[in-house]
C-alpha cells in the first residue's frame, strides 16, 4: 500500500502532502518517510487503527532539523493544521515521543511511542543503517561530541527496567532491542 494511501483523513489531503514533503526534505538520514511507513507498519502489528495515534505518527516527526525542541514545532503543526477534535490529543501524542514516556495506562501514548522505538529491535542491517541515518542527520556535529550526546540518549534508554510499555512490544521487541542498543553503545564508547 502506498504511503500516502494510509494518511486517515481524507477530507484534508493537503495535509497529507504537506507531511509527505516534509518527511522527503533532504538530510533526513532516518526520520523519512521509511521511518514514518515503519511506524505506522508497528502500530498495526501492536493493533492499533485508533485515528489520533495515526495521525500523531504522522505528524511526530513531521519537523525534524537537528535542534531541540522539534517534537514541540510539531505537535504545534498538528494544532494548527487538524480539527478539533482530535488537534490537542494528537498533539499531546507528538510531544510524548521527544521522551517516550508516556503515564502507566496512557495506552495511545504508549502504543505510539512503541511503535517509534520499534527501529531499536530491527535486524542487524537495517539497525546499522538507522544508526547511520541517525549520524547524517548530526553532521554538523563533531564525531565526538556526536558519540557522547548518542551514547547519553541510547543509555538513558536502556537504564529504564523496559524499552516498551506495552505487553505485546515487550514479548515482540525487548530483548532483541536491547542488544542491539548494546552493541552500538560498544561502538560508541571503545574501551
Amino acid at each position: 500500500m502506498d504511503l500516502a494511501d494510509r494518511w486517515p483523513l481524507p477530507s484534508l489531503p493537503e495535509v497529507r502532502d504537506e507531511l509527505l514533503a516534509a518527511y522527503g526534505e533532504p538530510g533526513r538520514g532516518y526520520h523519512d518517510q521509511r521511518h514514518l511507513t515503519e511506524v505506522l507498519d508497528h502500530l498495526e502489528e501492536l493493533g492499533c487503527g485508533e485515528v489520533s495515534v495515526l495521525l500523531a505518527a504522522w505528524f511526530h516527526d513531521a519537523v525534524y532539523d537537528g535542534r531541540p525542541g522539534a517534537e514541540a514545532r510539531s505537535a504545534e503543526w498538528a494544532r494548527r493544521a487538524l480539527p478539533e477534535p482530535p488537534a490537542a490529543e494528537v498533539a499531546r501524542l507528538v510531544l510524548l515521543t521527544e521522551h517516550h514516556r508516556p503515564r502507566p495506562g496512557d495506552t495511545r501514548g504508549e502504543l505510539l511511542c512503541d511503535a517509534d522505538l520499534a527501529i531499536l529491535a530491527a535486524d542487524r542491517e537495517r539497525y546499522e543503517a538507522y544508526a547511520r541515518g541517525v549520524r547524517e542527520e548530526y553532521a554538523h556535529v563533531p564525531d565526538d561530541a556526536f558519540a557522547h550526546g548518542r551514547a547519553a540518549v541510547l543509555r538513558a534508554l536502556v537504564d529504564r527496567p523496559t524499552l516498551f510499555h506495552t505487553p505485546r512490544a515487550r514479548a515482540s521487541w525487548e530483548e532483541r532491542a536491547r542488544a542491539n542498543v548494546a552493541a552500538e553503545l560498544t561502538r560508541l564508547t571503545p574501551p
